[in-house]
């Protein structure tokens, strides 16, 4: 069993239950409420800021020229494409540019994006794979099953989310991540497969989290 397919089977109980999140679902079929759906775009829009200086890191990991490269083009895709897309969405939500810069991380958020902060600025390569795959590779995932049940056509904001990550070029960047940890695992010694576990599942577990902080409109409690 490759590495990638290792730590996905270990997280798969996680998975499981993003899958049948009251969030997820209502993305699919369209019952989500919209407040929550705003909620979602405000945080994420946070979380996309944090991913960016993470692939950074990866940039500078990167002992192969050609991955760091891809890296580089990840990054330009996410920093410059990707955030302005996103902000395009929340206007078209109804979200100000203005509400946007002003909104400020949830517990989930801070915590989430500290973890991969802190996998990628002591980590190495190998190590910022594992936090940032259950993201990168999770939302595919996600995507793609709530398209096979088909799109909710009456909310438009939620097919192009589902679009979006169920894109040739989305799916493509999710399997060369998964596909460049294997390739990395092959080098490891076999201790290092306890520890990569370990960072994956936090992610996995911090995935569920931040539909769960979604869902709720988490806010600091003082």
């Amino acid at each position: 069993m490759s590495l990638f397919s290792h730590l996905r089977e270990s997280a798969a109980p996680i998975h499981a239950r993003i899958l049948a999140h009251p969030f997820v679902r209502g993305l699919g079929d369209g019952s989500l409420p919209g407040d929550r759906y705003h909620y979602y775009l405000r945080q994420d829009y946070l979380f996309l800021i944090q991913f960016c200086r993470v692939l950074a890191l990866a940039v500078a990991r990167s002992e192969d020229l050609a991955v760091a490269a891809r890296f580089s083009d990840l990054l330009n895709m996410t920093l410059n494409s990707e955030m302005d897309l996103h902000r395009e969405t929340c206007w078209a939500a109804g979200i100000s540019p203005e509400a946007l810069e002003e909104t400020r991380p949830a517990p989930t958020t801070a915590a989430y994006t500290a973890h991969l902060r802190l996998a990628a600025e002591t980590g190495d390569l190998a190590t910022i794979l594992a936090a940032i795959l259950p993201c990168a590779y999770g939302y595919w995932e996600i995507a793609s099953a709530l398209r096979a049940g088909g799109l909710p056509e009456r909310q438009p904001l939620y097919v192009n989310w589902i679009k979006m990550y169920t894109s040739d070029e989305y799916e493509a960047m999710a399997r060369w991540l998964a596909g460049l940890l294997d390739r990395l695992g092959t080098e490891l010694p076999p201790e290092r497969g306890d520890a990569l576990r370990e960072v994956f599942l936090t992610s996995q577990r911090y995935e569920y989290l931040f539909w769960e902080m979604a869902w709720r409109k988490e806010e600091w409690p003082i």
